[in-house]
Order: C-alpha cells, then sequence, then structure tokens
C-alpha cells in the first residue's frame, strides 16, 4: 500500500511552512494541523457527525459488549464468478462474520496482495460492474444479520457518481465504504453525499501516520478507522505486526471511538490477540484463498473457525 497517498500524506502547505520560517515540521505541523481555525477545521465540516442510527457502529458496540472484538471478512465482487460471490459472502455472513466488506474490483489497486490481485483481475476480465458490488451487498443484508460495506478505490465512486454511488449502495443496504486511497483532505464530495444518505466513512491510519493525521482521520471517520498494521499490501501472515497495537492506541488518542486492525490477520487465534486491544479484526486474503480453493461452503467453514464457533 502506498502510504504516502492514503495514509500518512503531508499537505504541502506545511512544508513549504517550514521552509518559510525554519521552525522545526512537527512544531508547524501541530500548529497547522490543530486548534481553532486550523487545517482540520477547514477540511472537516462543522457539522460532520457520526450517524447517530449507524448499523455498523451499533454492531461493534454489540460485540464490545458481549467481550469480543468485530469479526470482519473481505471479499471481492464477481470472484470467481458474481453468483459465486454472492453465496461465498452469504456463507461469511451465516459463518460468523458481523461485518462483510465487499471489495469493488478496480485495475490498479495500491493496497491488494497478490491473492486479492489475482482473484480481482479474474472478476474484472469477467466483466464484473458496480451493479453486480451492490448485489452482493444487497445479498449479505436480506439473507444475514451481518452489516455491509463495500471497500473501493475512489476513482470508481467518481465514474459512478459520488452522489449516485452513496444513494446506489444505500438503496442496497450498505452501510459505508472502506476508502483506501481517499484522504480526509481531498473527501468534501464524500463527506456530503455520506451524510446525506446515511453511510459511515472508513479512513485508513497507519505505523507512518503522524500524530495530527490520525486527529485528521479520526474526526473524518465513523463506524471505524482501519487500522493498517503493517507498512505494505494485504496478505495472510503468521503473525499480526507488532506495530498494531501502537497504532491502535494512537488513533485511540487522536479520537476514534472505533479502530478495527487489518492486512496479516488470518487465523482465530490473530482475532483473539487483536480483541486484546481493537475494536474488531478484518480477514480477507486468507478468506479469497478458501473461496479459491474451496467454494462458498469453504468461506463458510473458515468464518466459523475464526468466529470461534468451531
Amino acid at each position: 500500500m502506498n502510504q504516502t497517498t492514503s495514509a500518512g500524506s503531508q499537505d504541502p502547505s506545511e512544508a513549504s511552512a517550514t521552509e518559510q520560517t525554519g521552525a522545526p515540521q512537527a512544531a508547524v505541523q501541530a500548529e497547522r494541523l490543530s486548534g481553532p481555525g486550523s487545517l482540520i477545521d477547514r477540511i472537516i465540516p462543522a457539522g460532520l457527525a457520526p450517524d447517530p442510527d449507524s448499523r455498523l457502529a451499533a454492531r461493534i458496540e454489540q460485540c464490545r459488549a458481549q467481550g469480543r472484538p468485530a469479526l470482519i471478512g473481505y471479499l471481492p465482487a464477481g470472484y470467481p464468478s458474481v453468483e459465486e460471490s454472492i453465496e461465498a459472502a452469504v456463507a461469511l455472513g451465516l459463518g460468523g462474520a458481523d461485518v462483510i466488506e465487499v471489495g469493488l474490483p478496480y485495475s490498479d489497486p495500491v493496497m491488494d496482495g497478490e491473492v486479492i490481485q489475482a482473484a480481482t483481475t479474474q472478476a474484472l476480465a469477467q466483466g464484473v460492474s458496480t451493479d453486480d458490488a451492490f448485489r452482493v451487498v444487497r445479498a449479505i443484508t436480506e439473507r444475514t444479520d451481518a452489516v455491509a460495506v463495500l471497500m473501493t478505490y475512489w476513482n470508481l465512486v467518481m465514474q459512478h457518481g459520488v452522489d449516485r454511488f452513496a444513494a446506489d449502495l444505500a438503496a442496497a443496504g450498505g452501510s459505508g465504504i472502506v476508502t483506501p486511497d481517499l484522504i480526509p483532505d481531498e473527501a468534501q464530495e464524500w463527506f456530503e453525499a455520506s451524510s446525506a444518505h446515511g453511510l459511515d466513512r472508513i479512513f485508513l491510519v497507519a505505523p507512518s501516520s503522524t500524530r495530527e493525521r490520525m486527529e485528521m482521520t479520526a474526526r473524518a471517520s465513523s463506524g471505524f478507522v482501519y487500522a493498517v498494521s503493517v507498512m505494505g499490501v494485504t496478505g495472510a501472515r503468521d503473525s499480526v505486526s507488532d506495530a498494531a497495537q501502537d497504532v491502535v492506541r494512537r488513533a485511540r488518542a487522536a479520537g476514534a471511538q472505533n479502530v478495527c486492525v487489518g492486512l496479516g490477520v488470518s487465523r482465530r487465534e490473530h482475532v483473539e490477540e487483536i480483541g486484546a486491544y481493537a475494536d474488531g479484526a478484518i480477514v480477507g486474503t486468507a478468506l479469497v484463498k478458501a473461496l479459491r480453493d474451496g467454494g462458498p461452503k469453504a468461506v463458510g467453514r473458515l468464518a466459523a473457525e475464526l468466529a470461534g464457533r468451531s
């Protein structure tokens, strides 16, 4: 993942201010990004607030009350076919996922590892569309009690039309969007559309994110903040990065209400480990591998294992 673009970018004005004043960069950032009249206040609309009826926030709170992290699973729309991706997503929800991220395949992803790229490349070659992703979301909401969100690169939203995309997602029963390549600085149209249609805004933070960037992201996000545990792309790993806990701690200190950890999560013990300090664990590559090797039923079995049901 290109953290400079999606989770740790620096406003160009910060560098120029440092050069002009000679002040330490961190001090300039703190002055410009925080406090009354700051860059954060100029970027984040004054009336922007989480949706009080957010199903996503309510589900995470429900999991917290049960003393466990939310299990968040990712699967791409259209892989290995549209119908099979629908059945796999339903199996994921019935197997124990609290939240399901439906990935909208994109030709130039910055965050996807080898397994997910191969799956989305196949889906694109077969002609998967944005409307197909909405079909998957609708099936999840109609056939399971899981909360459905989309994970998409921003160009696809712009191509569809931001307000139209938000309206269509809400009509399908979706609760929000994970936007790996969109930062709050460039999200004014998304702020308006998400507020108008009652959708959550899930932005990313990473080990490289500054305190000020964490604060801006926390204020812009709703539902949860997606904490990237490693610098890199998606992929199942033997252990969760030691940086994950620190990223969560810093996000909370910046004001994030819910923080969920992704990248490198693949086993039940990872979910339990993350649950000790975060609000949710995000599993992607392991589920796509299960779908590739065993179809929708394998996804359901893995979901049950990750949820501690087997």
